[in-house]
């Protein structure tokens, strides 16, 4: 077989039909493999060459390695649903797999690599992922909701706040931009797939108030900007969209929604974005005093985490035209990674000398939740969809 036809043999095959296929892959690696480095790292036994510290690497990887893995595999997915076309495929996809994974090797190169090398390597991913994704978006205005405009705003900004969390003097400001879009991120896909879930799942119609959704996209959007804004602004604007997703979950019953784990982990993840947001009112007017940094992790490790696991399930088998289904041991993964976060929050305060090993348990935690999870549903990406379509 001459090279040509074997290149288009490999790009054909099943892996690059969908945007959710590879990325859910990687996401699944990531999610098992990146806390545990964070942890050899963390407590000296590991290092590497670059020039950022160990916290940068961890801010970064869990929002750009992880994070955008599964968000970039949901979002090159979803303009099937949003604007009613094929999202990207085949090369295009596979050369987006492969900047993400040389965006996770830049870190690891030994010293002496030239900057403008470590740049474009740190680059390539989200500058041609977030193209792809607005491409798909601005074309098809006509077809796609209003509150998508926030993602064709926001996502631009995800490249100005990666690139500043590799700086020293810029860290702060970096990471809360890239964790304020992903909070927003979070927020809007609980509020389009809620209604779908509870519907399904209970034959419940949960409420929708066109002026109250307004406001929370509105509020979560600003608040991306919370390092840019006076600190009284931030704070009031973060307490006012906290209160406002409150109240919106308490009137999308929130019991029934937490009963069973296909659902809950949803409502899990929203309840904790709440929390999280008024963690960080009170660690502004500077009257959180924990050890570590609860109102971040809070939103990662129990919102960011816990919902994108449920989405990853639901995904890697609806769209392959399977049933969706949260087996035991689904079910045994979500509870680990949960139960795990909520030791990583709450035992430092009590036990602050042993902070070491509750970000062990949190890191093995996270690689149990996302191990399980991609033995179960790995296969899955690298089959044909059940019903013979191509996706």
């Amino acid at each position: 077989m001459n090279p040509a036809a074997m290149s288009q043999r490999f790009f054909k095959h099943t892996l690059w039909m969908a945007g959710f296929r590879p990325l859910f892959l990687l996401g699944f690696i990531a999610g098992a493999v990146l806390p545990l480095l964070w942890y050899l790292l963390y407590s000296d036994q590991l290092a590497f060459n670059s020039n950022i510290t160990p916290l940068q690497w961890h801010a970064h990887e869990m929002l750009f390695g992880f994070g955008w893995a599964v968000l970039g595999g949901f979002l090159l997915t979803a303009s099937k649903n949003w604007a009613g076309v094929r999202g990207f495929h085949g090369a295009t996809l596979f050369l987006v797999c492969l900047f993400w994974l040389l965006d996770r090797l830049a870190f690891w190169l030994p010293a002496g690599v030239p900057a403008i090398a470590l740049v474009l390597m740190h680059n390539a991913f989200l500058l041609l992922i977030v193209p792809l994704i607005l491409w798909t978006l601005v074309t098809n205005l006509q077809k796609i909701a209003p509150d998508n405009w926030y993602f064709i705003i926001g996502l631009p900004i995800f490249v100005l706040g990666k690139n500043l969390i590799l700086t020293a003097d810029n860290f702060e400001l970096g990471w809360t931009l890239s964790l304020g879009l992903f909070r927003m991120a979070i927020a809007m896909m609980l509020e389009r797939t809620l209604f779908q879930f509870m519907k399904l799942t209970y034959q419940i119609e949960i409420p929708t108030y066109k002026p109250l959704d307004a406001l929370i996209r509105l509020g979560i959007f600003v608040a991306v900007f919370e390092s840019l804004l006076p600190v009284p602004a931030a704070i009031a604007v973060l307490g006012l969209t906290a209160t406002l997703l409150l109240i919106r979950f308490v009137m999308w019953s929130p019991m029934k929604g937490l009963s069973q784990v296909d659902t809950g982990v949803s409502y899990a993840g929203y309840l904790s974005l709440v929390i999280s947001l008024y963690l960080e009112c009170f660690r502004l007017a500077g009257m959180l005093h924990s050890v570590g940094d609860v109102a971040t992790h809070t939103f990662t490790l129990l919102s960011m985490g816990l919902v994108m696991s449920g989405m990853m399930i639901r995904i890697a088998q609806g769209h392959t035209a399977r049933s969706i289904v949260f087996t035991r041991s689904d079910k045994l993964a979500i509870w680990v990674a949960g139960l795990g976060g909520l030791v990583r929050l709450v035992c430092p305060q009590i036990w602050p000398e042993h902070y070491t090993l509750f970000v062990l348990i949190a890191a093995v935690a996270w690689a149990i939740c996302f191990g399980l999870l991609g033995w179960r549903l790995i296969p899955f990406l690298l089959k044909p969809r059940l019903d013979g379509k191509e996706g």
